[in-house]
């Protein structure tokens, strides 16, 4: 023993490391000023977050994500890295009027349910719901509604199939789903 620790280094790691999260967590939490995340998020990089993020328990962003206004996430989904969740499009129909002057339409609201994993280099746009369970991956682009306990990619993103293969399985993720992990 060395200062009254073992020289087991995992063990001391694991002891410490709890403990480290929560503090890294409180502290990007107050840096993004993120008001309406539980405190079990976790932000692994430097991204840029949109304050009014709305993200149930567990949530897990990664590195250079990008997440603009009206955005909810739901529990347990996984932000793989470069995700961006962009904004309304620049009006374009505005005759004589440059399109950087034009303004942009209403921003709608973008809902990533519960246990999503969005992959690597994904793009969604704004206005956008993905339902439970789904899957999209790596390098796809959004563009409309997914369904839940579906996978998808492609660009622009479509549907590959299904991750679960019946109905009870989806009864009994969704009841998991329910529960209330703190």
């Amino acid at each position: 023993k060395c200062f009254g620790f073992s020289k087991d280094k995992t063990s001391l790691k694991n002891k410490i490391r709890p403990f480290y999260r929560k503090c890294k967590m409180f502290f990007l939490i107050k840096f993004y000023s993120l008001k309406n995340v539980h405190k079990t998020i976790y932000i692994s990089g430097k991204s840029t977050i949109s304050k009014d993020l709305k993200a149930g328990p567990y949530v897990f962003i990664a590195g250079g994500c990008v997440i603009y206004p009206k955005v909810t996430i739901g529990d347990y989904t996984l932000l793989a890295p470069n995700v961006k969740i962009l904004g309304g499009d620049h009006e374009i129909n505005k005759v004589g009027l440059p399109i950087i002057f034009s303004g942009r339409s209403v921003l709608e609201e973008t809902n990533i349910g519960k246990d999503v994993w969005i992959g690597a280099n994904c793009i969604v746009k704004a206005g956008i719901t993905i339902g439970n369970g789904s899957i999209v991956a790596a390098g796809s682009v959004v563009t409309k509604d997914i369904e839940s306990y579906s996978i998808n990619g492609g660009v622009p993103s479509k549907k590959i199939k299904d991750r679960f293969t019946n109905k009870t399985d989806i009864a009994n993720h969704e009841q998991m789903l329910m529960k209330n992990y703190k």
